[in-house]
């Protein structure tokens, strides 16, 4: 059996990465001049988060070390996405990476 915060980090980054794309891309659309960062640190995440749950799932040799790295990114793409308090997939975007912040904290602390 599987160690219960193995299972939600991957799940965790995996939901993170979904909800920054659509971030990324709903940003685009909105006013992609204004929310540069945003759209930066959101396809950073994304990305960071799918190879954190690759990593995890396989048992790489580096995974507490991109564990700690996407527990980082989470954050920071949180923080960016949190004052566009008028575009929904912000606000579903800084949710999901505060989610993903926490599961990776667990996962490092277990």
């Amino acid at each position: 059996m599987r160690d219960p915060n193995f299972e939600q980090c991957v799940q965790a980054c995996y939901e993170c990465a979904v909800a920054c794309d659509e971030c990324a891309a709903g940003c685009l659309e909105t006013n992609a001049t204004r929310m540069k960062r945003c759209i930066s640190l959101a396809t950073d995440c994304a990305s960071v988060c799918r190879l954190c749950a690759a990593m995890l799932a396989r048992k790489g040799e580096f995974s507490t070390a991109l564990c700690t790295l996407c527990a980082l990114v989470c954050d920071a793409c949180a923080r960016a996405c949190a004052p566009y308090q008028d575009v929904e997939q912000c606000q579903i975007c800084a949710g999901a990476c505060l989610a993903c912040t926490l599961a990776c904290q667990d996962m490092l602390e277990a």
